[in-house]
């Protein structure tokens, strides 16, 4: 590690031990190690869901540009329709 701070973070008394526990099963090294991971999983975390915000936003502009909404049934009923015809000028040819 070429640049290392060292700052101190207060935490709940469970988290504490959930944290010591963790270093003490050998899952960690160090509190510091598993707070580093801590850290990458929550930024990982944050810049999905900003990525994931985003891809809603286009969704929902391309709902709104395509036009008004269809009630289900009757976005059914149209695309039967839309069906019935494509399939008999198919079988009329």
């Amino acid at each position: 590690m070429s640049n290392v701070e060292k700052i101190s973070v207060a935490v709940t008394a469970e988290m504490a031990i959930m944290l010591k526990e963790a270093v003490s099963s050998g899952a960690y090294a160090s509190s510091s190690e598993l707070m580093r991971e801590a850290l990458r999983e929550w930024r990982e975390r944050r810049e999905y869901r900003a990525k994931a915000s985003e891809r809603l936003g286009q969704f929902w502009d391309v709902g709104i540009a395509s036009g008004e909404a269809v009630d289900g049934p009757d976005a059914m009923a149209q695309i039967q329709a839309k069906l019935a015809k494509t399939t008999a000028s198919k079988t009329a040819a």
